[in-house]
C-alpha cells in the first residue's frame, strides 16, 4: 500500500483527514491493493506513513469498522474486511490511477449560475441551472477536467458551500441524494477552459465520460462531462 504523501490540508474544500485517510484506504481496497484479511501496519506507522496523529488515524479507522471494512483484534492489529457493499464518499467516483486507487480531490475553476445551453441534452425540469467547472486530480496528480450542471429546480450551491464531493455537498447543503448515475464512455476533445495545470492541451482527443445522475425524481437532476487524461487514469467499473 502506498501512503497518501500529500494530504490536502489547506484547501477550504478538502474534506476532513480523517475521511480522506478512510476514503483512500476505501479506495485501496476497491482496487485490490489491500486485499480481505490483509493486516494493516502498527497504528503509530500507519499515522507517521500519512503524516497524521494516532488520533486522526483512528478516527479514520473507525469509519473503516462502521462499514464493515476492518476487523480490530485487541493484542493482534487491524485486519482488512472486504465489504464491495460498503458506500463511501467517492463511490460514484470511477477513475483511479493506472496503476489502482488514488484519493479524489478538486479544484473549482469555475462556478456560474446561468440558462442551460442549446448544447446539452435534456435534463431536470428547470431552463437554468449552476455550471461547476473544476480541475479532478488523484493523489494531486491532476487527471481530468469537467463541467457539471445541476437543475436550477434542485437549488444553487454557492462556492464556500462547496466540498471535493459535490454529491457529498448536494446532500449537506440541499438535502439532495444521489441514488444512481448512467455513464457513456468515449472519446472527446479537452475543452477549450481547460488549464494549463491539466496537461493536456485544449482539442486533444482523450477519454470522454458523460453521465447523468438522479436523485429521487424521475427525471435526472444533474448532467455533467468529464475529459480525462488516459495516460494517468482509467474509468474503472467493477461488477460485483
Amino acid at each position: 500500500m502506498t501512503p497518501i504523501h500529500d494530504l490536502d490540508r489547506d484547501t477550504p474544500t478538502a474534506l476532513p483527514i480523517y475521511m480522506q485517510i478512510s476514503e483512500f484506504l476505501i479506495r485501496e481496497i476497491a482496487a485490490g491493493r489491500l486485499v480481505d484479511g490483509q493486516r494493516l501496519p502498527p497504528e503509530r506507522d500507519l499515522a507517521r506513513s500519512h503524516g497524521t496523529t494516532v488520533r486522526t488515524l483512528r478516527k479514520s479507522l473507525l469509519e473503516l469498522e462502521k462499514k464493515g471494512m476492518l476487523e480490530r483484534i485487541q493484542g493482534s492489529g487491524n485486519y482488512i474486511r472486504a465489504n464491495h457493499h460498503a458506500q463511501s464518499v467517492y463511490s460514484m467516483f470511477r477513475l483511479e490511477l493506472t496503476t489502482g486507487g488514488g484519493l479524489p480531490t478538486a479544484d473549482i475553476l469555475d462556478i456560474a449560475a446561468m440558462e442551460k445551453p442549446a448544447d446539452l441534452p435534456s435534463f431536470g425540469a428547470a431552463t437554468h441551472g449552476t455550471r461547476f467547472r473544476r480541475l479532478r486530480f488523484l493523489n494531486r496528480q491532476p487527471v481530468a477536467v469537467e463541467e457539471i450542471w445541476l437543475d436550477g429546480a434542485a437549488g444553487t450551491i454557492r462556492p464556500e458551500q462547496m466540498s471535493d464531493s459535490l454529491y457529498r455537498t448536494y446532500q449537506m447543503q440541499l438535502g439532495l441524494l444521489i441514488a444512481r448515475a448512467e455513464d457513456r464512455v468515449s472519446i472527446g476533445h479537452v475543452p477549450h477552459w481547460a488549464p494549463d495545470t491539466f496537461g493536456l492541451r485544449p482539442d486533444t482527443l482523450t477519454g470522454y465520460i458523460e453521465r447523468f445522475s438522479w436523485a429521487q425524481e424521475a427525471a435526472p437532476v444533474e448532467f455533467s462531462r468529464t475529459w480525462f487524461d488516459t495516460d494517468k487514469a482509467l474509468y474503472v467499473q467493477r461488477l460485483i
